[in-house]
């Protein structure tokens, strides 16, 4: 969205009063016609009618600034901030005309609280229990300053609920009036936290995860990413059914920037979000630093793209044990680090060895899965690599994935000889090395073709290399890349290596006529079942069948880009 504006109408915002407890605001619909003979519907008769409002506890309504000119409303530091959280239920509507919600501050949902008795006392002890933020379809929420971000606090929900042809989209100011320095800007503003009480091993625990018993061992409070002064956040506790809300059909843009303690937020941060959370059809485009991370919990997600992520696509810590179902990862041409970064345990280097089992043991560990992944990633070197140079998967300290169905393909450009250990499919280090010869580490039915194959590491002294693991073991396949050249993965352009098709080069091809090398067909490499159903493709889209990327993906298809897709071409 590209829209010429002044000035003066870019810093017209309300001068509004506190926010505390009271009711959502909804006045009576009407129709309001504005100078450019632009219709917006809103309530009470005031073009302001049309933007977010609440009313506080004196009975004053706090409202947005409408501004006619540019069809935005604007909501300044006094309307909710990162000081001034919002403390009830509150809805930002949808604004004809491509209008977007600017924010001049942080959007804080719910209040922080570092004990169990400030969380006794606000009557918070689950989500629904603080205030809820509905976003309507087809909204766009938009920040000005990149040290600005979102915090969904515990206790609080964030109900963003858009569809194919109305996503809700999160990203900049500079987005929404065309001033981006480029399609793939990032650090426009900070991105979002959404925190949960979820089980965090960065917390103690009585009993087994998921067991009768299972208790927390004390209080727990972690402090987020951004979290110190005014932008305080905690999450964590002992319940991975909680609910934080339910994202579908949303996407973040152009987020990353660093924030006051020195952190860079990712696309969205999951802190000990639990389960009843519901993620559908959510992508993170041009991140500075991770797409998705989550700490803790067992929020599971369906559907998830990440385009041009600087970083990590797909962050695990601290114990998450949620499922990813069909994951689109495409990296920028030149930049990006893994497709997945995952760890185990928290603070894994200051744990004894006899803590560590302990955790494993209980089931307090890392633990996801991830069903039907396309990692495409750019065999970057230092030289161009925003953070480290591109790979594929890195699992370490203890974390026990299962990976059924994926492409890994890091071929499209030359790998970097200049850089040692750069542009690898598979790299599993320290106590997960184990974790993969007791068969609790799984990748299960995986095709890998890039520069480099492995790190080439013994796994925990056994004799058994990373690329034996995966191919002997697990029964993948890497494809033979001679001196790690460049070369297509698509049928169009390569009779030897046919894993990749469709216009956009991203769809996987059916896996019985795929091709990994002349000679090895992938047929030898089949899908595995998931709930019951053997797909007929390897990895996220089935270039065969119905893309669930169309319609409200941002930088894949015409109509919704700044640029082509790097990959179409190649």
């Amino acid at each position: 969205m590209t829209r010429k504006i002044s000035l003066a109408a870019l810093l017209a915002a309300a001068s509004l009063g506190a926010c505390s407890s009271g009711d959502l605001n909804i006045a009576p619909a009407t129709t309001i016609t504005d100078s450019n003979n632009t219709t917006n519907t809103g309530g009470g008769g005031s073009a302001n009618d049309v933007c977010a409002s609440y009313v506080n506890t004196g009975g004053q309504t706090i409202r947005g600034q409408f501004d006619s000119a540019t069809g935005d409303c604007t909501y300044g530091s006094s309307f909710v901030s990162n000081i001034l959280p919002l403390k009830v239920d509150m809805t930002i509507p949808a604004l004809a005309n491509d209008g977007a919600h600017i924010f001049t501050s942080s959007l804080f949902v719910g209040e922080s609280h570092r004990s169990n008795a400030e969380l006794a006392a606000d009557g918070i002890f689950e989500g629904g229990d603080g205030p809820t933020l509905t976003v309507e379809a087809g909204t766009t929420i938009a920040f000005r300053s990149s040290s600005d971000f979102m915090v969904i606090n515990r206790g609080s929900r964030l109900i963003a609920v858009g569809t194919a042809t109305d996503p809700i989209t999160f990203t900049s100011e500079s987005d929404v009036i065309g001033t981006l320095p480029d399609p793939e800007a990032v650090q426009q503003w900070g991105g979002m936290i959404i925190n949960g009480f979820g089980v965090t091993n960065a917390c103690s625990y009585i009993g087994t995860r998921g067991q009768p018993g299972f208790a927390l061992a004390g209080e727990c409070h972690v402090d987020s990413e951004g979290s110190a002064g005014n932008d305080e956040n905690q999450y964590g506790g002992d319940n991975d059914d909680d609910s934080s809300g339910q994202l579908e059909y949303v996407v973040v843009k152009h987020t990353g920037a660093t924030v006051g303690n020195g952190d860079e937020i990712n696309g969205i941060t999951f802190g000990a979000v639990g389960r009843n959370t519901i993620v559908r059809n959510l992508q993170m485009y041009s991140t500075f630093d991770d797409g998705i991370e989550m700490f803790g919990g067992s929020v599971n997600f369906e559907n998830y793209v990440a385009l041009y992520v600087r970083d990590d696509s797909i962050d695990i810590d601290e114990g998450w044990n949620g499922t990813i179902t069909n994951a689109l990862v495409i990296q920028s041409e030149t930049d990006g680090n893994q497709c997945i970064e995952s760890d185990g345990l928290g603070g894994f280097d200051g744990l004894d060895a006899a803590v560590v089992e302990d955790f494993i043991a209980r089931g307090l560990q890392s633990s996801p899965t991830i069903n039907g992944l396309t990692c495409i990633f750019s065999a970057n070197g230092a030289a161009t690599a925003t953070h480290d140079p591109g790979g594929a998967f890195r699992f370490r300290e203890g974390i026990t994935p299962i990976i059924n169905n994926a492409i890994v393909v890091g071929t499209f450009g030359a790998t970097d000889a200049t850089t040692a250990n750069d542009n690898y499919c598979l790299r599993i280090d320290n106590r997960s090395q184990q974790a993969a010869l007791d068969g609790d580490l799984q990748l299960n039915s995986v095709v890998w073709a890039c520069g480099e194959n492995t790190r080439g590491q013994d796994l925990a002294g056994s004799g058994t290399t990373e690329e034996t693991f995966a191919t002997t073991t697990e029964g993948g396949q890497f494809a033979t890349i001679v001196g790690g050249a460049a070369t297509s993965p698509t049928a169009v352009n390569n009779p030897e290596l046919q894993l990749l098709g469709g216009d956009l080069g991203y769809a996987s091809l059916p896996w019985a006529t795929s091709l990994i090398d002349s000679a090895a067909p992938v047929a030898t490499t089949a899908p595995v079942a998931v709930d019951g159903v053997t797909p007929a493709f390897l990895g996220a889209v089935d270039s065969t069948g119905t893309d669930w990327t169309l319609g409200w993906t941002y930088g894949l298809h015409d109509g919704a880009r700044g640029q082509p897709l790097w990959i179409e071409s190649l």
